[in-house]
């Protein structure tokens, strides 16, 4: 049982040793180095290290509402008493705040450009009439009123629920 120990032991003071005599004389190029900073950068051309370009910010989605279309909300809040006076065409502080108020009274959110709940609300939400099927939608039957069931039927909806009438 002791030799098991020494000979575990002293096969491990040998990797030990071993492995630090190895780690010991790796050749690691230095970080500090001025050719291992600048090897990979150098132009052709003048032999000078190239400067590393910023990357850009892209900017996605809307930036600004278009003069048209503010026009168009700012209308469709004046009809609705947020806003007064002239329609400018301008998205200034005054019409933010105007949509800011309709949308909190609408319980939605308050802090982004316009929501959508609320341009629909307004009036202004997508136009179809220009889609492939526009024609089909504004030609559809109308739903017929609830009253517009014939007496009959009503009677024996009536009858066969158990309700007396």
């Amino acid at each position: 049982m002791k030799s098991i120990r020494v000979v575990l032991c002293s096969s491990l003071a040998a990797f030990l040793i071993a492995a630090s005599a190895s780690a010991s004389t790796t050749n690691h190029p230095a970080t500090g180095s001025a050719h291992a900073k600048t090897a990979s950068h150098k132009t052709a051309a003048h032999g000078r290290t190239k400067a590393k370009a910023p990357k850009s910010h892209k900017l996605h989605g809307q930036q600004a509402i278009d003069a048209e279309r503010v026009t168009q909300i700012q209308q469709a809040l004046i009809r609705e008493h947020y806003m007064s006076g002239d329609a400018t065409g301008q998205w200034d502080s005054t019409t933010q705040a105007a949509m800011r108020k309709f949308q909190s009274d609408q319980g939605w959110q308050t802090k982004l450009m316009p929501d959508s709940r609320a341009l629909v609300k307004l009036g202004l939400g997508p136009d179809y009439s220009t889609a492939i099927n526009a024609k089909d939608v504004a030609s559809a039957p109308a739903t017929p009123p609830a009253n517009s069931i014939a007496a009959p039927q009503t009677a024996g909806f009536a009858a066969a629920s158990g309700i007396n009438q």
